[in-house]
């Protein structure tokens, strides 16, 4: 094996970190083709059209994941186009007090994002800072956050701490405003330490008090954040072994600079982007936790670093994720230029453990193989059937029969080959191949296209990133 390689079965204790982190290349051995292109956009986004696919494999690797992640230099029309509509469409959301619509319109913009890795990244933000709107009920306070965390999502993690703490979403679903002097609230400030910033053991229950203490005086007058001055506690606080802290402000960066933060978040990234099934080492993680540190807590450039790193692209990488409902339901039909009724989508989300807006509870989705069981299995296979039956669906604006035919597949056989290439991470069996082969092929034209995809929606294959 070429020292530079990582086989894909090989243990990730037995991967050297250098290695692993350094920046993909092409090769002979590993070319940049249509397969790592698509797990480039399975994990920076969700999937991508056949014509994104292409695209993609005529240009530079590394000039793909610097694309992905720092945009285009100047905005386009396509981009402006679509924040425009999509401001107008949250106007209309938010005139109707709906979370429901809310739900939509945010899974409109993960649909139809010029910009996929900022909405994955805003979903990734909305379950480590897990905020649920059966708590905070106000539908402007929900896509406020929303807006904050897709603002800040690869940009500077200070900023995104410190207006997080801020925000009045999060002040009501932590208990915040209801933190005094006289009796010090102390929900927040053991989530920022413990699941948002350092985890757990790496602060005492004195912090957590003394931590509690600077926030005091914090809450929300008009939907808007607000000082109290004369409900804030003045005293000096001692807080992570640092003297003399009194503001919250100052509480914060002083979470922020502890050692144990930057190892606690890429760890993070690397579970979201990677695998949830290996656990790496801090000293796995030391390139990556130096990158973050010496950037001065740039998400952009570790984000960059892990997309385009040899563990990503070598192919150790593929078929290590599972994928989340959302991911599932938003890269299928990003996949086949898709469109439904959202409201309807968002319900099914549900039923199958991700309701957008609706986190379980304050750690936000466990994710990996917690997405997967007996009742989530069906849900999923079910949610594909009820989107290509439902009379509101539309594929590349017309029915799933005559995108198959715009896409030159014939018959079923052509299509599960083409759409195992766009979607599945591997090839499919020559037992699937045979059972489509004899069950399908001979069916009616306006049929064996829905049989098969219906079919491939039940193979175990299709949860896997």
């Amino acid at each position: 094996m070429n020292s530079k390689s990582i086989s894909s079965t090989m243990r990730l204790e037995d991967i050297d970190a250098n290695l692993a982190w350094q920046a993909w290349e092409p090769s002979q051995e590993e070319p940049w083709d249509l397969r790592r292109a698509a797990l480039l956009h399975r994990r920076s986004g969700f999937a991508a059209t056949a014509e994104q696919l292409r695209a993609t494999v005529a240009i530079r690797p590394d000039e793909v994941v610097a694309k992905m992640v720092q945009g285009e230099p100047n905005p386009s029309f396509e981009m402006d186009s679509f924040e425009s509509d999509s401001v107008d469409l949250a106007k209309s959301v938010l005139a109707t007090s709906d979370t429901k619509q809310l739900a939509s319109w945010w899974l409109h913009r993960m649909l139809n994002t010029p910009t996929p890795l900022v909405e994955k990244m805003t979903l990734f933000w909305h379950g480590h800072f897990a905020t649920g709107a059966e708590k905070v009920l106000d539908v402007e306070l929900m896509h406020t956050q929303n807006q904050l965390l897709r603002q800040n999502a690869l940009g500077d993690f200070r900023n995104l701490a410190q207006g997080i703490a801020k925000d009045p979403a999060m002040l009501i679903y932590l208990d915040s405003i209801s933190n005094r002097k006289a009796h010090a609230n102390e929900n927040f400030a053991r989530e920022l330490m413990e699941l948002f910033c350092l985890g757990e053991g790496n602060y005492t229950e004195a912090d957590v008090q003394q931590l509690a203490k600077c926030f005091t005086g914090w809450e929300i007058r008009r939907k808007q954040f607000r000082f109290n001055p004369y409900q804030h506690d003045d005293s000096t606080k001692s807080i992570l072994g640092q003297p003399v802290i009194e503001s919250g402000e100052s509480a914060i960066d002083c979470v922020l600079a502890s050692p144990h933060m930057p190892r606690f978040i890429v760890r993070k990234l690397f579970r979201f982007f990677m695998t949830e099934d290996a656990e790496p080492s801090d000293a796995f993680l030391a390139p990556l936790a130096e990158r973050f540190a010496q950037t001065n807590y740039s998400i952009a450039s570790v984000v960059q670093m892990i997309l385009g790193s040899r563990l990503m692209l070598s192919g150790w990488s593929i078929g290590r994720k599972v994928r989340s409902p959302v991911e599932l339901a938003v890269g299928w039909m990003r996949t086949l230029n898709c469109s439904t009724n959202l409201g309807f989508l968002a319900d099914r989300l549900k039923t199958i453990g991700q309701a957008v807006l609706f986190p379980p509870n304050v750690k936000g989705w466990e994710g990996g193989r917690a997405w997967i069981n007996s009742s989530t299995l069906v849900g999923r296979a079910n949610l594909i059937y009820e989107l290509i039956q439902n009379e509101m669906t539309r594929f590349d604006r017309g029915t799933f029969q005559e995108f198959v035919k715009n896409n030159n597949v014939s018959d079923s056989v052509q299509f599960s080959n083409w759409f195992a290439n766009h979607f599945f991470v591997e090839e499919l069996s020559i037992a699937e191949k045979d059972h489509i082969q004899r069950s399908f092929k001979a069916s009616s034209p306006d049929r064996w296209a829905s049989q098969t995809m219906i079919y491939l929606a039940s193979r175990p294959k299709i949860h896997l990133s």
